[in-house]
């Protein structure tokens, strides 16, 4: 190999340990790669630049948007609200709950189908009596598995059509060329998450952050100016307050804990309370209690716009290690931090003092513009808008008219995706299911720049000839067994997407893959789609995909949990896939 092969593979290595090593956000990593080939000649610009004119990538971010319309016109609500119904037992909720979400994520990217399900879930697990925990961890289950259905059921297996697309200038794979493998993993996975999760997941119904009383931290300043300054606890109504209960006040150094109803409340106190979501708004109305921004010091400014906004801390979150004191969460953010739960239980002591920690649900309080921030910076993942805008729910109806039209056509082979997408995003604006300020927020940018500079370095393995010398080796490792070589390949990509993201991951392994093809003269479909399968097939651990992360917190999981139930399931849908693809696709030309 020459110097710019062993500098494409230096990279690739180093990209793949910068990501599993560090908290550097994937596009920022991947984009620096792409630097660096560009700059030292390895790729020409169109080669390197050739990722962000993909018609995966624009499929992609078009689905983003159709997404967007299904949810603003209440869409989504309309199928769950239908279809949720009163279940008994878990096993029944779980089935009540896949029928819904396997077909929205078939059709849908899964991250704003899990988003718009949490609060849902929520609010159904507790008219239901079962608690959340054993219902959020099947819905991201749910919705991986049902991105496999089709091509547009996630982002991976646009991109790997697109980059497939882009390697060999062949167009094929349709829109239900997956579906095949999708229904088998679909099948098995449900059966999988009905009969053996209920005994995996835990039961922890009273430990829901945002829930009920003593399981979430607040805390509120006494304005110095205020009208509460010299009155006592019980003068104040601090003690008549609905679902709150005043833990303790914070005094300068001194700490006052059970605070009898006679203690006088001087100027900058600082008042720990634990209740319910709900309960914050009617606090915060009371004149002379300010939120704190952390060390007492009480948020002055007019709140006439702000909103309280629930969200999990995103592994690319600059704040994380740091306390929210220190972080100076309001400067960077523009947002108070009201609340704070880890693993479905309120932390002990001042909130400021808090370490904040990957998985962690806030609540914050916030103006509107926090949330577009969020579509675009990713530290943190929103769960709950508490005052979004309402859906438009008389077009919901048509809504769901335009993507069963769009996908109907793109399956038939009236139209590309790509086409259709596009047509869909500008029939929902046109219709109003859609604002245009809507389809711009839901553009995921972060995903969307990682996926369009992945490609330069999948470009970069196959030009140099990386590719090939990879693909040399694992086919002399394999003993030329095709079959094999078929379960390397799903078990490279399963392990890689655990570590990194699923969509860096698949692009890395597409050139590799239609090196080991050509070097062994086989059939390279099955192993594409295996691709696809393996990159989304990622339940074992929180970090390992998107959906599970957003669940961590809401539903008060532990690590362990998602290793105790993700392995074994990661373990049936790979015999799964790898049985149909080895019985159904021929990996002989």
């Amino acid at each position: 190999m020459d110097w710019q092969a062993w500098l494409a593979l230096g990279l690739t290595v180093g990209v793949l340990g910068v990501l599993i090593s560090t908290r550097l956000a994937p596009h920022v990593v991947l984009m620096a790669a792409l630097t660096i080939l560009s700059v030292a000649g390895v790729l020409s610009p169109a080669q390197a630049l050739g990722g962000f004119a993909n018609s995966g990538l624009i499929t992609v971010a078009a689905m983003f948007a159709v997404a967007a319309g299904l949810h603003a016109s209440g869409g989504i609500d309309l199928l769950v609200n239908r279809l949720l119904g009163k279940p008994m037992t878990t096993r029944k909720a779980i089935i009540r709950l896949l029928l819904p979400v396997l077909p929205l994520s078939a059709f849908l990217n899964n991250t704003p189908v899990v988003a718009t399900m949490i609060p849902a879930i929520n609010a159904w697990s507790r008219k239901i009596g079962i608690a959340p925990s054993r219902l959020l961890i099947p819905l991201s289950y749910g919705s991986i598995i049902g991105g496999t259905l089709t091509l547009i059921g996630t982002s991976t297996n646009l991109v790997v059509a697109g980059q497939y697309h882009a390697l060999t200038g062949r167009d094929d794979f349709g829109i239900f060329s997956i579906t095949l493998v999708g229904l088998a993993v679909a099948t098995v996975g449900s059966a999988f998450m009905i009969l053996v999760l209920p005994r995996l997941l835990p039961d922890r119904s009273t430990r829901r952050p945002f829930a009920n009383m003593r399981e979430f931290t607040v805390e509120v300043a006494v304005d110095p100016t205020g009208p509460l300054v010299g009155l006592s606890v019980e003068q104040a109504g601090l003690r008549e307050l609905e679902r709150l209960y005043l833990v303790e006040i914070t005094r300068g150094k001194s700490v006052v804990t059970a605070a009898p109803s006679e203690e006088t409340l001087q100027a900058g106190d600082r008042l720990v309370f634990a209740g319910e979501t709900d309960a914050i708004t009617d606090l915060l109305r009371i004149n002379g209690l300010s939120a704190s921004m952390g060390d007492g010091t009480p948020l002055m400014e007019d709140r006439a716009e702000r909103r309280l906004v629930e969200v999990v801390v995103s592994q690319s979150c600059a704040a994380i290690g740091e306390t929210v004191r220190s972080s100076k969460f309001h400067d960077r953010y523009g947002a108070i931090v009201l609340a704070l739960a880890r693993n479905g239980e309120r932390i002990e002591g001042n909130l400021g003092n808090i370490i904040i920690q990957p998985g962690d649900t806030m609540l914050l309080e916030a103006r509107p513009a926090f949330v577009t921030r969020q579509r675009y910076n990713k530290d943190f993942l929103v769960v709950n808008d508490l005052e979004k805008e309402p859906p438009r729910h008389e077009k919901a109806l048509i809504a769901w008219v335009i993507l069963a039209t769009a996908v109907l056509g793109a399956g038939i082979g009236v139209i590309s995706m790509l086409n259709a997408a596009l047509i869909a995003v500008g029939a929902m604006m046109v219709t109003g299911c859609l604002t245009v300020s809507q389809a711009e927020k839901s553009l995921d940018m972060p995903v969307l720049i990682t996926i369009a500079a992945s490609f330069a370095l999948g470009t970069a393995l196959e030009t140099t000839g990386v590719a090939a010398v990879l693909a040399e080796n694992m086919v002399a490792l394999s003993g030329g067994r095709p079959w094999l070589l078929l379960v390397l390949t799903y078990i490279t990509v399963t392990l890689l997407t655990e570590t990194i993201t699923n969509n860096a991951a698949a692009v890395i392994m597409v050139p590799l893959a239609l090196a080991i093809t050509e070097q062994a003269g086989l059939n390279p479909e099955p192993f594409i789609l295996a691709i696809m399968i393996a990159a989304s097939a990622s339940f074992a651990t929180p970090l390992g995909y998107q959906t599970n992360l957003m669940v961590y917190g809401p539903g008060g999981y532990r690590f362990s949990d998602f290793l105790r139930a993700g392995i074994p399931m990661n373990i049936i849908v790979g015999i799964t896939a790898l049985t149909v693809l080895l019985v159904f696709w021929p990996l002989s030309l």
